[in-house]
C-alpha cells in the first residue's frame, strides 16, 4: 500500500468522516466516446473529442507559432504516469471505489477533466446536446458506486433557458446531486461585430453572471434553491489576460483558478445575489482561499470608503471653493490662483456630473449594505472555497483574528486526484493534516475542513444529499446539531 497506510491511520484516529469535495476522474476514451455515439450520435462524440484535440493542436505548435498567435502554452504531461496505479484509478471508478479506504476518504465528489470544457462549446445546439449526453454518461458511469462517490453534472450558462433545462434534467431525470456551472461566458463585443464582422468574433468580453450580465440569472439561482443544489464553479483563466505565455505553462497556471473565481464571486456578491437568495450556497473550486480572504477584506474596505455617506467626502459639490482659492493664492501666488480660477475644473478635480452616466452612485446598492458586518453576513455564510491539501494558505480561512469581524471562511477539502499535482493519491490526506501537525490549525478546524463544511454546503441545500451514503449517519447528526444551533441563535 502506498505511503505505508499512513492516510488510513490518520483517518482512523480522527473520529469523524473525511469528505473529498473536489476529486477528479479522467474520461476514458473508449468508454465515453462509445457512450456518446450511442446516445447522441457521431457529431456529439466528435465535438467532445474536439475539445481535447484543441489542446493537442496548441501543443503541436512551435513556441514561435504560439507567440505569433498569442496562444498560451498548454498543460503537457498533465496526469500521473509513473504511478500507473494512480493513473488507472483516475480512469476506472471501480478501482477508485476499492481504494477509498487506502486514501482515507469516506466519500468523494468527483468532477470531470475534459468535461469541464463542455459548457463552453460555442455552437448552442452542439453545446446543449453534448452537455445532455455527458450528464447521462456520468450518471450511468458512477451509479453503482453512489454510497461513496457522486459525480458532478455540467450546466451551460450561455442563457438562463439552457441552464434551467439542463438543471431540471440533471437533477430530476438523472438524479445527479452536484452541478458545476460554466462561468465566465465569452460573448462577442457587439459594437466591434457591427463595424468589423470578420474581426468581431475575436473581440469578446466575459460575462460573470452576477453583475452587468447580458441576462438575468435570478431564475437560475431560484431553480437551484428549489432543486436543492449548491452551484459550484471550476473555471480557470489560463490563456486569458496576463496568463498567455507561449512557452511557460507554470507561469500561465499559477493563480488562474483563483483569478477566475474571484471575478465570478465578486460579481455575484456585488450583484446582490446572496442578498436576494440568502439560502443559496456557492462553491469556488481549486483556487484556494487566500484570494477569498483578500476579497472579503477589500469589499469591507471599499464599502467604508465608497458607500453613499462616505462618498460625500469626495463629492465635488462639497468643496469649499472660496477656501480653496484663498489657500491657492496664499501658498501658490496670484498667477497660479488666476490660472486655477480660469480652468474648467477646480484645481484639476472632476466635475460633479462626471460619474459615467450612472444614476445609482452606490456600488453596493444591490447588496443593501447598511453596516460593514452585513458584508460578513452576506459573504461568509453563502460562499465556500475549494482548497487543495498541500496549500498552507488554507490556515488563513480559520484565523478569526486576521479576518475582519471575526469571520471564519468556509473551506472545502479538495484532493484534486487524477491531475499532475497529485503524484501519490495516498498522500493527499497526509498533506492536508500537516496544517494540524504544524500547529497552523486545530483538530476542530480540520474537522470543519474535511467534514463539517462539505456537509453544510450540500446537506443544508438538500437534506437527503447524504442519504444512502457511507456518511449518512454522521452527516444527519451534524445537520441536526447545526439546525438546532441556528434556531437557538434566533
Amino acid at each position: 500500500m502506498s505511503s505505508n497506510g499512513k492516510s488510513k491511520t490518520i483517518h482512523d484516529r480522527l473520529g469523524h468522516p473525511v469528505i473529498d469535495a473536489d476529486g477528479h476522474y479522467l474520461e476514458f476514451g473508449p468508454s465515453i466516446l462509445d457512450y456518446l455515439k450511442r446516445v447522441a450520435g457521431d457529431k456529439v462524440a466528435e465535438t467532445f473529442l474536439g475539445r481535447n484535440e484543441r489542446v493537442a493542436h496548441v501543443l503541436n505548435q512551435t513556441p514561435e507559432e504560439r507567440r505569433e498567435q498569442r496562444r498560451a502554452q498548454e498543460a503537457f504531461w498533465a496526469a500521473p504516469t509513473k504511478n500507473t496505479r494512480d493513473r488507472a484509478t483516475a480512469l476506472l471508478p471501480r478501482l477508485l471505489y476499492e481504494r477509498l479506504d487506502e486514501l482515507g476518504f469516506d466519500f468523494t465528489v468527483l468532477y470531470p477533466t475534459a468535461g469541464l470544457g463542455v459548457p463552453f462549446i460555442p455552437d448552442e445546439e452542439l453545446r446543449r446536446a453534448t452537455c445532455r449526453a455527458f450528464n447521462m454518461y456520468v450518471a450511468d458511469h458512477f451509479r453503482e458506486f453512489a454510497d461513496r462517490m457522486t459525480p458532478a453534472a455540467v450546466v451551460p450558462m450561455y442563457s438562463p433557458t439552457e441552464a434551467l433545462e439542463e438543471l431540471e434534467y440533471a437533477v430530476h431525470t438523472l438524479g445527479l446531486k452536484v452541478i458545476v456551472m460554466g462561468s465566465m461566458v465569452r460573448r462577442p463585443i457587439k459594437a466591434v461585430e457591427r463595424k468589423a464582422p470578420a474581426a468581431g468574433r475575436y473581440a469578446s468580453w466575459y460575462d460573470m453572471l452576477g453583475l452587468d450580465s447580458e441576462h438575468d440569472y435570478d431564475p437560475v439561482w431560484a431553480k437551484c434553491v428549489e432543486l436543492g443544489v449548491s452551484p459550484t464553479f471550476h473555471t480557470g483563466s489560463r490563456g486569458i489576460g496576463f496568463r498567455v505565455s507561449p512557452t511557460n505553462f507554470t507561469y500561465n497556471h499559477i493563480g488562474h483558478f483563483a483569478t477566475a473565481s474571484e471575478a465570478v464571486c465578486k460579481a455575484i456578491f456585488m450583484g446582490g445575489v446572496t442578498r436576494r437568495f440568502p439560502s443559496l450556497k456557492l462553491g469556488f473550486l481549486e483556487g484556494g482561499v487566500g484570494w477569498a480572504c483578500t476579497l472579503y477584506c477589500d469589499l469591507i474596505g471599499h464599502w467604508k470608503k465608497r458607500n453613499l455617506k462616505a462618498l460625500e467626502e469626495v463629492n465635488p459639490a462639497n468643496l469649499d471653493r472660496a477656501l480653496l482659492s484663498e489657500l491657492i493664492r496664499r501658498y501658490g501666488g496670484e498667477e497660479l490662483a488666476r490660472r486655477s480660477e480660469a480652468s474648467r475644473s477646480v484645481a484639476g478635480g472632476q466635475r460633479g456630473d462626471a460619474v459615467g452616466g450612472i444614476r445609482q452612485l452606490d456600488d453596493f446598492a444591490a447588496c443593501k449594505i447598511e453596516r460593514p458586518e452585513d458584508i460578513r453576513d452576506l459573504f461568509v455564510k453563502n460562499f465556500y472555497f475549494g482548497c487543495e491539501a498541500d496549500d498552507p494558505v488554507n490556515a488563513w480561512a480559520f484565523n478569526r483574528r486576521a479576518n475582519p469581524y471575526g469571520a471564519r471562511l468556509n473551506t472545502l477539502f479538495g484532493s484534486d486526484i487524477g491531475h499532475f499535482d497529485v503524484v501519490d493519491m495516498a498522500e493527499v490526506l497526509i498533506e492536508a493534516h500537516e496544517l494540524v501537525d504544524d500547529g497552523l490549525i486545530t483538530p476542530d478546524d480540520f474537522r470543519d475542513f474535511v467534514f463539517e463544511s462539505p456537509v453544510r454546503f450540500w446537506g443544508e441545500a438538500n437534506p437527503n444529499f447524504f442519504k444512502g451514503t457511507s456518511v449518512e449517519g454522521a452527516a444527519a447528526k451534524l445537520l441536526r446539531e447545526t439546525s438546532a444551533q441556528a434556531a437557538a441563535a434566533l
